[in-house]
């Protein structure tokens, strides 16, 4: 039988170093909350349950927390008396009873799944306490994982470590595992005779041995264990979760001249053998299918860009851009909700909202879907196969049908049928010697005005 499992996330940080009016927990990382980051991770062990200790923003914290299916229950930490303080924050969760008790922090986005499934292994093979620990070349202020004949004696914080206990560099996460049928034991045991009068989590592995329990140590990579506490290190943590993507995507066969220089959301898709050149954003919910080359300074979010299509370079495809197999849409366009058909083509310096366009057509440059009125958003639906002329203003809701003809420069409020040719410009009218006139009578009056001075 699978064993039951109850997830604490420790996410009642107040934002200090962040120097932020936000939950250090709600800022970004590849468009997400960091908090759903480590919640996604959590949820791929299969737990049974999340509890959720939450400070400020807390009803914020607990929606982007809701990710992975995992039903999660938020936990108000009132005062901050330390990290055994704070798990004891869920003690309603943890006395429902469960086999494992997992403990995680909020600001840890890097994290994957695999330590995890590593701590809950280590207590279904009968251990008590299962701490993450990390190898570091600079070990620095962390605590130290004390290790002998295999079991974990005690994590030694660096300002009360020998030489020799500094001279280890394996450290402490602050992510561990309990035995969840003895943790309220265990953590109620935990004092606060320090100097900071704190409840340490970590005091966890003396008291379990002293009771006859055993606790061991499993390893993550360093970066997964990677923390934030202050703006500079957000950034450090993009910058990794960014290196990560990217190298997986280029692993499964997506081809990036610059990778460094492509900056990805945490859902973006693309498929095997696309081709993304430099400086690219993608923004969430963007989806790019083998084949399609996506070219230098594009931006694409919520978009999805078929195979053979190509986009830009400096194209903006917005929410609701569907384009087509072998579509293209060119340089200093936008789309947004709109729907670009196969071998249809919006070449340059265009706008297209929420419109279509059919196979085959060819869209002008300049040309713009008027479809905002002021108040309610409108639609244009283009044919198959048709010619817009540049600078053309299409005013929706308008209609133009198959292989019809727009002349340039017109302005269309009416639907145009099928086989048509539509004009909706003024006539032209030339007046021979009406330049010079205009022209000598412009600088007699900027003469009789220098002459007034």
């Amino acid at each position: 039988m699978e064993r039951t499992c109850l997830a604490i996330i420790l996410a009642a940080g107040d934002s200090t170093r962040m120097k932020s009016s936000t939950s250090k927990v709600l800022h970004p990382i590849a468009g997400r909350p960091m908090i759903a980051h480590v919640m996604e991770a959590i949820a791929k062990t299969r737990i049974s349950a999340a509890a959720l200790v939450v400070g400020r923003n807390a009803e914020e914290v607990t929606a982007a927390a809701a990710v992975g299916g995992v039903k999660v229950e938020a936990y108000l930490q009132k005062e901050r008396l330390g990290t055994g303080h704070a798990v004891l924050a869920a003690r309603e969760a943890i006395a429902a009873g469960y086999d494992d008790i997992l403990v995680a922090y909020g600001d840890v986005p890097l994290l994957t799944d695999a330590p995890l499934r590593a701590a809950r292994q280590g207590l279904a093979e009968g251990n008590d306490v299962v701490v993450i620990g990390f190898h570091t070349e600079n070990p620095d202020a962390y605590g130290r994982l004390l290790v002998k004949d295999g079991e974990l004696i005690a994590i030694r914080e660096a300002k009360d470590a020998t030489d020799a206990e500094l001279a280890v560099t394996w450290c402490n996460s602050g992510l561990m595992a309990i035995n969840g049928r003895k943790a309220l034991d265990l953590l109620d045991r935990i004092g606060n005779d320090n100097a900071k009068r704190e409840y340490y989590l970590t005091d966890l592995v003396e008291i379990a041995r002293s009771l006859g329990g055993r606790a061991v140590a499993v390893d993550a990579p360093e970066v997964e264990m990677t923390g934030c506490n202050n703006r500079a290190e957000l950034a450090v943590i993009e910058r990794l979760w960014q290196e990560r993507r990217r190298h997986e995507l280029m692993l499964s066969g997506v081809t990036m001249i610059a990778p460094e220089t492509v900056f990805l959301a945490y859902d973006t898709v693309i498929g095997q053998d696309a081709l993304i050149e430099p400086n690219v954003v993608f923004g969430p919910r963007a989806v790019i299918d083998g084949g399609a080359v996506i070219h230098a300074f594009s931006h694409i979010e919520g978009a999805h860009v078929s195979a053979g299509a190509t986009v830009g370079p400096f194209a903006r495809l917005r929410p609701g851009a569907d384009l087509a197999g072998g579509s293209k849409v060119g340089n200093f366009c936008e789309v947004k909700n709109g729907k670009i058909g196969e071998g249809a083509k919006v070449n340059h310096l265009t706008y297209i909202g929420d419109a279509t366009v059919g196979t085959g057509s060819n869209i002008g440059a300049g040309t713009v879907t008027c479809n905002y009125d002021g108040v309610n958003k409108h639609e244009t639906h283009i044919g198959a196969n048709s010619f817009i002329g540049s600078n053309s203003s299409l005013v929706a809701p308008v209609r133009i049908g198959d292989s019809a003809y727009v002349a340039s420069g017109s302005v269309i409020t009416e639907d145009v049928p099928a086989e048509a040719l539509a004009f909706g410009r003024a006539r032209q009218e030339v007046k021979p010697g009406r330049a010079k006139v205009i022209r000598e009578k412009a600088l007699a009056i900027k003469a009789a005005k220098k002459g007034s001075h």
